[in-house]
């Protein structure tokens, strides 16, 4: 067989605001691979699929010495993120041809794997989506999850309040919430989102960009449980109308992830009057604990449909900046997935 064209998504430049495709990332085809032929040097050759678009992506693009709890991408080199392949040659004792894997795969069409990386292979025996393995089986859905088990302390009774409330981890956390017998308040930025988050079991839903937020956390609190994937304003609007001894899950500040000015919360006294648990977290430290829970229990639920998601798919590696994008601009209708590849 000739040699193929490997395409590529390259990191290109430092966003000063959104990423812009065709600047901020570029689509690359200028290198090939040999399939049958490209030494593999212990490792594998892995098909790349699909590959997931993430609001923390945007952090990634920095400057390399500025240190951040996930590594900047280099200038010049493919973007990587959590993505599902297939294996289609290996040298490597864990994985064989025809396998399909979980991991941190880059942006180009074909990667050689080292020995030893750390891909995870997927058996999936309740015969989902491989995409929903990058999104409510994968890392958001363990965000939900995992956050969730370890700090919101919930009770029956109580009220939670989810923003972006259609996305893959706000979704699942209203989900969970409600299986747990909690009210819950959730936010999007359209009506087609609240709609579907209305659909998911939300008793409350909103579009922010319509309805004010305090106001309608005043009428429905006060709040015990505070999910916050935004920041900014709608902190504040929860500090406000918090219970004493609520807990906050600090998941994300999208508000401020584009060079956006910040906004300063103007409440913040409130919180030692309140008694709030404010609990900052990264995913990836809490899967030693709940991960092993996570994959026996999170894809049976979704196969049932005891669990459902929203997915927005792009198709084609050159269209993945775009889909970037999309997720900073709050565009995507759901889960935000890259395919590169028919499995």
């Amino acid at each position: 067989m000739a040699p193929v064209t490997n395409g590529r998504l390259l990191f290109n430049e430092i966003p000063t605001g959104y990423p812009e495709p065709g600047k901020t990332t570029v689509y690359d085809t200028s290198q090939t691979i040999d399939l049958e032929n490209v030494s593999l040097r212990g490792g594998s050759l892995v098909k790349v699929l699909v590959l997931s678009s993430d609001p923390y992506l945007r952090g990634r693009m920095r400057d390399v010495t500025i240190p951040s709890y996930s590594p900047a991408f280099p200038i010049g080199e493919p973007l990587d993120n959590h993505g599902i392949g297939l294996v289609l040659r290996s040298e490597d004792p864990t994985l064989k041809a025809g396998d399909h894997v979980y991991g941190i795969l880059p942006f180009e069409q074909y990667t050689i794997q080292e020995r030893g990386a750390r891909l995870h292979v997927l058996k999936n025996e309740v015969k989902i989506p491989w995409s929903t393995y990058i999104g409510v089986c994968g890392m958001p859905g363990q965000t939900a999850y995992c956050a969730w088990k370890e700090y919101a302390l919930a009770k029956k009774g109580e009220v939670a309040f989810v923003t972006s409330g259609s996305g893959p981890v706000g979704a699942t956390v209203i989900q969970l919430a409600k299986a747990e017998g909690l009210k819950v308040i959730a936010s999007a930025g359209s009506d087609e989102k609240v709609a579907f988050i209305r659909s998911i079991g939300a008793d409350v839903a909103f579009n922010y960009k319509k309805e004010s937020t305090l106001e309608v956390l005043r009428k429905e609190g006060p709040i015990n449980v505070f999910w916050d994937n935004v920041g900014g304003e709608t902190l504040e609007a929860a500090i406000d109308t918090a219970a004493v001894g609520a807990r906050f899950l600090m998941c994300g500040c999208i508000s401020e992830y584009n060079g956006q000015p910040p906004y300063a919360v103007k409440n913040l006294s409130l919180i030692v009057g309140k008694q709030l648990k404010i609990s900052g977290f990264i995913v990836f430290n809490l899967l030693a604990k709940y991960g092993q829970q996570f994959y026996a229990e999170i894809p049976k639920r979704v196969a049932s449909g005891e669990i459902k998601y929203l997915e927005d798919a792009t198709r084609g590696l050159e269209n993945a900046g775009q889909a970037i994008l999309d997720v900073q601009k709050g565009l995507n209708k759901g889960k935000k997935v890259i395919v590169v590849a028919e499995a």
